[in-house]
């Protein structure tokens, strides 16, 4: 294996001036640069990352906590926050907190101890103040569905609330009156303003607010079929559901197949997400988009900006949309 100390040997240098002229400092002479890189092509010399890393105070990478691996919402979160950062020649660890407050800190440790230059965080477990302290220990930090004062030019969020309240106005103005919400955990944010939202939806429509119309399921796929169960089991007259993502909404459609009732005409149903399949699946679902790719690409562009000390104009509240699709029936 060729090492620096060979190259710093045939270019006639110090092993410092190699580092520098590898990093792209303004310090090494011309003349210099040019034997560095004509060694460096002789010798088939590939830079050891770490060595970079130490001469540079810079490891190219940037960090990156979501809360799982898979999915329709992390899945391309992380694919256009890759693809942002590997366009400025990084690279992007990715660790996941698995619903676990002890995973998320321990995977923040782990980015951490690699020295990486910046981080993309997507906590559900983590304090206010646990992630303000990450930030003061790494800079360049940036903290995604969440909006946190101090850190306001570091969050990047959607308006959730806005969203719930969309999908649930939507519903009422259908004609609707009898509408239920399944939602997501309510350990997390993003399930609670969404919920928000429905509740702001009913208030100004004048409809009271049942707590029997309310059930907790999942974001994931788990036990979500037996929760439609039972709200279904315990509501006979409900018209409709707020579904707070699409995952949720494809239970529901298994359990109107199971018991032949009629999605978009017996049952109206509203999800969130946008997932691909949601155009796919009969009738068409009508659901909110979550602008997933803009996030990711909004974070990796804003973490950038703070690796490299440049001027950034951070997007850090994204919009929800309503797509109109072909799953809610109108009743007037």
């Amino acid at each position: 294996m060729i090492t620096i100390k060979e190259v710093s040997e045939l270019a006639q240098v110090s092993q410092a001036t190699v580092s520098r002229a590898l990093n792209g400092h303004a310090t090494v002479k011309e003349a210099n640069k040019i034997k560095v890189f004509e060694a460096i092509e002789k010798l088939g010399y590939k830079p050891n990352s770490f060595a970079q890393a130490l001469a540079s105070s810079r490891s190219n990478s940037i960090g990156m906590l979501v809360g799982s691996l898979e999915g329709p919402f992390y899945g391309p979160l992380m694919h256009n926050a890759e693809d942002t950062v590997r366009k400025k020649n990084m690279h992007l660890i990715v660790t996941s907190g698995q619903e676990s407050k002890e995973k998320e800190i321990d995977s923040i440790r782990f980015l951490q101890s690699k020295q990486v230059d910046g981080l993309i965080i997507h906590s559900d477990m983590l304090s206010d103040d646990e992630l303000i302290k990450i930030a003061n220990e790494t800079k360049a930090t940036i903290i995604l569905n969440r909006y946190i004062p101090e850190l306001a030019q570091q969050c990047i969020c959607i308006d959730n609330e806005l969203g719930g309240y969309l999908a649930t106005k939507y519903l009422i103005e259908s004609g609707h009156n009898k509408v239920a919400c399944i939602t997501g955990q309510l350990s997390k944010i993003d399930s609670r303003d969404r919920l928000q939202g429905y509740r702001n939806a009913l208030a100004e429509y004048g409809i009271a607010y049942d707590a029997n119309l309310i059930a907790e399921g999942r974001f994931d796929h788990k036990g979500n079929h037996e929760t439609v169960r039972r709200l279904l089991d315990r509501n006979k007259e409900i018209t409709a559901i707020f579904c707070q993502n699409d995952n949720i909404a494809l239970a529901v459609y298994d359990i109107c197949s199971e018991r032949k009732i009629s999605v978009g005409d017996e049952l109206s149903l509203v999800g969130y997400d946008n997932d691909t399949y949601s155009q796919h699946i009969r009738p068409e679902l009508t659901t909110v988009n979550f602008p997933v790719k803009e996030m990711g690409i909004e974070a990796a562009n804003c973490v950038l900006s703070l690796v490299s000390k440049k001027t950034y104009t951070l997007n850090n509240k994204l919009a929800p949309e309503l797509i109109i699709r072909n799953s809610v029936k109108k009743l007037k």
